[in-house]
């Protein structure tokens, strides 16, 4: 993207995530991604199943024992020995189900907090490889509200929806074959009813799942909006949008309850219509049972270890069906998640990279380079530009907003690739190495220092990671920062707030340039920093830069006349070519584009220069 003209590029396989079309499966398919997760802890994932089929299955074991009370316990003319002893069995059964409700609980607890925290990490490492253009066409702010809210959904699913529907579905299926040992004819009355319940299970799930993806986001733009208001705040309330943002707010809260509500009536639908049709068909059945044992057809042990088990496999169905609904909401989750792992980089290292030179001499050169930003096809930001920059030179670049001074940075740094020519650096084509290989040799200072919410140390060795607090306060002293970093209360190790907003622009901007200077790399790539700051802290960022610069290739767009005049030479762009170039002086006198941009641009300054 050109800074100048500001607008974003679509890479043509890196679609916006939030511009695609909701998956058209109906299943839940992409919860393969969150079942993949548990096979990494086979010992885990088996202890949590042996639970689940411990708790479910002396949950079933409740009714069998009631029946033994009833028709052995009772039968033996109330013997209390008898009844007792049936009773301390049931009491067994009652210990094995809380023990294993209680390990159950916590391996499928442990479990879904792990899987989320593999799942994050596994979507973060992704994003970190996808090119810059990715997210100049698909919002950061939405990308991390799918971190959040769709990693929370899916840690509910795997830590409590999974192990409830795997236990009602285990009792389920086991007190259908105990019911059918107690009376086979019941039991196929109850199958009958499942068969009939089956469809509209089917059938609301199908709606409740587009219903649910949609409910995920618009909580994701709310997020999303959140994020951009506050982290605008200081410009909404100068501008006094206080108003105007609390009714956009307010319009995504109420889109995002419409939503919901619409998810909501359909899983409360849903819920009504299958409770009905199992609960009445339970009933009936039992009213059938009851007139049996009047008519003494079946024992009254029987009947009662009927009812309960039936009761639990009634309750066991229908808490499959609620469940359902939140799987339904984890597909939704899983794909909005699986969208972003499916993204393919654009730029990414050749299978068998080619190794640049040792020593870097820092040559970058453009033979022949045509660039078009793949959302503006038709337009070309460079049309067969060629420029070569020695090892040691200074070059400055000047031109029109829009001339594509700020696209030769991102195709140096090979955040894209031109559709021809060649750029190389020491003589390798950057499509032929590695780009992190490139990007190595290369130090950026951008026009507005980016800065981490983290401490100053940290800051300042983001360019060189293994940086002692000696060599950090070597380039410190060269970028002229020592003064205020020794100032600050806790030295390197103050927090310097989101976007070291406690510091000021000059000093934001000396901690950048000390940051290039841990970073030694042979190519300096300068989005001349100057031009925000007041006089005094233009001064001792413009020296920390002449320090940065020596004994450096510099391809440094220009914006100030100290840095273009001091340029072993000064390339001038329009419209994606080279207009002119030479030094200061002689592009003076010719009167050309220069001469104009430059009248315009240093007005009075130039003329006390001429």
């Amino acid at each position: 993207m050109d800074a100048k003209s500001g607008t974003a590029a679509t890479p043509a396989s890196e679609t916006p995530a939030s511009e695609s079309p909701a998956p058209r499966r109906r299943s839940l398919g992409p919860l393969r991604m969150v079942w993949g997760q548990l096979f990494n802890y086979p010992s885990r994932s088996a202890a949590a199943l042996c639970a689940l089929i411990v708790t479910a299955t002396s949950t079933l074991a409740i009714p069998w024992g009631f029946r033994q009370i009833v028709d052995r316990g009772f039968a033996q003319g109330a013997d209390p020995s008898a009844i007792g002893k049936w009773f301390l069995i049931l009491l067994v059964i009652v210990c094995v189900l809380a023990a294993g409700t209680a390990t159950r609980f916590y391996m499928v607890s442990w479990l879904g907090e792990r899987i989320v925290a593999d799942i994050r990490l596994r979507v973060q490492n992704h994003l970190l490889t996808l090119s810059p253009s990715f997210f100049e066409t698909n919002s950061p702010k939405e990308i991390s509200s799918r971190m959040t809210a769709d990693t929370a959904i899916i840690e509910q699913i795997v830590g409590t929806s999974v192990s409830i529907a795997l236990r009602n579905a285990i009792m389920a299926v086991g007190g259908t074959i105990y019911l059918i040992v107690l009376a086979p004819l019941l039991t196929a009355g109850l199958l009958g009813t499942i068969v009939i319940v089956l469809p509209p299970i089917i059938l609301f799930s199908r709606r409740l799942r587009s219903v649910s993806r949609s409910s995920q986001d618009r909580v994701a733009d709310i997020g999303a909006m959140t994020s951009e208001v506050l982290g605008a705040l200081r410009v909404v309330q100068a501008f006094n949008q206080e108003s105007r943002e609390f009714g956009r707010f307010t319009g995504a809260v109420e889109r995002t309850f419409d939503t919901a509500k619409n998810r909501i009536t359909i899983r409360a639908i849903m819920t009504a219509v299958i409770m009905f049709l199992i609960f009445g068909s339970i009933t009936l059945l039992m009213w059938r049972g009851a007139v049996g044992v009047a008519e003494g057809t079946i024992t009254g042990g029987t009947i009662a270890a009927f009812v309960i088990t039936g009761g639990l496999v009634a309750g066991a169905f229908s808490s499959l069906s609620e469940v359902y609904g939140d799987l339904v909401r984890g597909a939704g989750a899983a794909s909005r998640l699986a969208e972003l792992l499916d993204e393919r980089p654009l730029i990414s290292a050749p299978v068998r990279a080619q190794v640049l030179p040792e020593p870097a001499r820092g040559k970058l050169a453009f033979e022949r380079v045509t660039f078009r930003y793949p959302s503006r096809p038709d337009v070309a930001a460079l049309h067969e530009f060629s420029l070569t920059v020695e090892p040691g030179e200074t070059v400055a670049i000047v031109g029109p907003s829009g001339a594509g001074k700020s696209t030769l940075f991102q195709l140096a740094e090979r955040f894209y690739d031109p559709q021809s020519g060649v750029i190389k650096v020491d003589g390798v084509p950057l499509t032929s190495a590695d780009p992190a290989a490139i990007r190595q040799r290369m130090a950026l200072v951008p026009q507005e220092g980016v800065l981490f919410a983290a401490s100053a140390r940290d800051n300042l060795r983001y360019g060189n990671w293994t940086a002692d607090d000696a060599a950090i306060w070597e380039a410190a002293r060269a970028a002229n920062a020592e003064q205020f970093l020794q100032d600050l209360p806790q030295g390197l190790d103050t927090f310097l707030g989101e976007d070291g907003l406690r510091l000021s622009g000059g000093q934001r901007q000396r901690i950048v340039i000390a940051r290039a200077l841990l970073r030694d790399a042979p190519i300096l790539l300068l989005d001349e920093a100057t031009s925000a700051l007041d006089a005094e802290s233009e001064r001792l960022v413009q020296q920390a830069l002449e320090t940065l610069m020596a004994n450096r290739t510099t391809l440094v767009i220009a914006h100030r006349l100290a840095t273009v005049r001091k340029a072993d030479r000064i390339i001038v762009m329009e419209d994606g070519r080279i207009a002119e170039q030479g030094t200061h002086d002689t592009l003076s006198a010719a009167g050309g584009l220069y001469a104009r941009l430059a009248s315009l641009q240093f007005d009075e300054r130039l003329t006390s220069l001429g």
